[in-house]
């Protein structure tokens, strides 16, 4: 019988060695971040009557989405947990903010991508009929030979593989955020825009609300900073920082 205390500890290591399956074995995303910000020569001066901006306001920038609905207001949130994460906050009221946070996300429309996959090549090798000589006895007690045919059944082996491109619909899920500040228009022109990001991933899912956090969770690194080209993180379900914003405020 074993051990109460070995037994404990046998169900503790496959408890762990099967999170370490799980996790080995978490699906990846290719997650593509456009971030810029403006330039150095445009940005504010940091000095007593200017402050660094912290302060926002959500806002709705796709006029399709019912800010009423859960979906918005799910997607708003992971956009405040990805932004409390570089110290940002959300104002008490629309005076006091630094700066307009506009959020638009949802699905593009779909688009055919070619993709390559090997695909194994298998072949029928050997079989056929070979004879052998196999001694028999005759009716006077005299040994012969006699030959007869060995049928050898083929078996099958891999023998390559083979180049093979097939169609794939896939569709780009994105979340667009841009910050700018919060003044009224003046002499015609809109406030000045602080930073702006573009984060998309693609792949054959429809899920865009399966999608956001990821999405969100991409931003952080870059709120704020100019990715000079586009750049592509890659990230799986269980990431810590998908867990982050999935956790919320």
């Amino acid at each position: 019988m074993t051990p109460p205390s070995t037994s404990r500890q046998l169900q503790a290591l496959l408890a762990a060695a099967a999170l370490l399956l799980w996790s080995g074995c978490a699906t990846s995303y290719n997650v593509k971040v456009d971030a810029i910000s403006k330039p150095d020569k445009e940005k504010t001066v940091a000095t007593a009557s200017t402050k660094e901006p912290l302060s926002y306001l959500i806002r709705n920038k796709n006029p399709a989405v019912d800010e009423e609905s859960l979906r918005y207001k799910e997607a708003a949130e992971y956009v405040k947990t990805a932004l409390s994460a570089k110290g940002l906050y959300e104002a008490p009221n629309p005076q006091s903010a630094d700066m307009i946070v506009e959020v638009d996300f949802g699905i593009d429309s779909p688009r055919t991508r070619m993709e390559t996959s090997s695909v194994p090549i298998y072949a029928q090798v050997g079989g056929g009929v070979r004879y052998e000589q196999i001694a028999v006895a005759g009716n006077n007690g005299i040994s012969a030979t006699r030959t007869v045919p060995i049928f050898d059944p083929p078996r099958t082996e891999l023998v390559g593989y083979q180049d093979v491109v097939t169609p794939v619909t896939v569709y780009e899920k994105y979340l667009r955020m841009s910050a700018r500040e919060n003044k009224q228009i003046s002499e015609g022109k809109a406030p000045a825009e602080i930073w702006s990001l573009n984060i998309s991933t693609e792949d054959e899912s429809k899920d865009v609300r399966k999608y956001l956090p990821l999405l969100a969770s991409a931003s952080v690194s870059y709120i704020g900073k100019d990715s000079n080209t586009q750049q592509t993180i890659k990230l799986k379900e269980d990431d810590p920082r998908v867990a982050f914003i999935r956790k919320g405020m």
